[in-house]
Parts: structure tokens; C-alpha cells; sequence
């Protein structure tokens, strides 16, 4: 089996591992930046193998620069994403705000 072959590439920006519709990114996310081991991220994550959370690591350590530039642009795109619906949200999550204000506003008056 090739390395690779833990892997479905969609496109250049998703890339999934096999049998899931896990991307690489969360489990790279956990492993680099929350420095979570192996075995946290698969208590995390049910339908991905320890062998699977072991090959993604081991495709991002082989192929590191392309790697790091991949989730650098998944970064970026999340919190360009979370940056536009934080200022456009959902009319019913402004809704839901507005009752949450509302009833913190009668509790606090009681």
C-alpha cells in the first residue's frame, strides 16, 4: 500500500482521508497546533484508525511545504469565513441574540 492510498484527493484544496469524509486538515490541526498525540486525536475523531491519524502525519512530514501552504490557506479561508458571518449572520441567529439580550435584560432587573 502507498501512502497515498490513505487518501482522496477532491481537489487541490480538499484532500480526504480514505473511508471518511474527514479532511487532513482536522487531524493536522490537532497534531500541530493543539499538539493533541495519535491517540487523543483518535478518541476525538471515531471513524478515523489510529493507522489513518499515523498516515496523515507521516503524508504531512514527507510533504511538509506543500503541506504547510495547504493549511495556511485552509486558515485563511475559516476565519475569512467566520469574519464574514460574524458580520452577516443568519436572520435567525440575530433573532435568537435579540431574545437572549431580551431575557438576560428581565433577569437582571428582577
Amino acid at each position: 500500500m502507498q501512502l497515498e492510498d490513505y487518501f482522496n484527493f477532491l481537489a487541490p484544496n480538499d484532500i480526504r482521508i480514505t473511508g471518511t469524509r474527514i479532511a487532513i486538515e482536522h487531524i493536522l490541526y490537532e497534531y500541530i497546533h493543539c499538539a493533541k498525540s495519535p491517540e487523543a486525536i483518535a478518541q476525538q475523531f471515531h471513524t478515523v484508525t489510529l493507522e489513518q491519524i499515523y498516515a496523515t502525519i507521516l503524508y504531512y512530514l514527507h510533504n511538509r511545504e506543500e503541506v504547510e501552504k495547504y493549511l495556511a490557506d485552509w486558515l485563511d479561508y475559516t476565519l475569512k469565513a467566520e469574519s464574514e458571518y460574524d458580520k452577516n449572520p443568519p436572520a435567525v441567529v440575530v433573532r435568537l441574540r435579540k431574545l437572549k439580550a431580551e431575557r438576560e435584560r428581565v433577569q437582571v432587573s428582577k
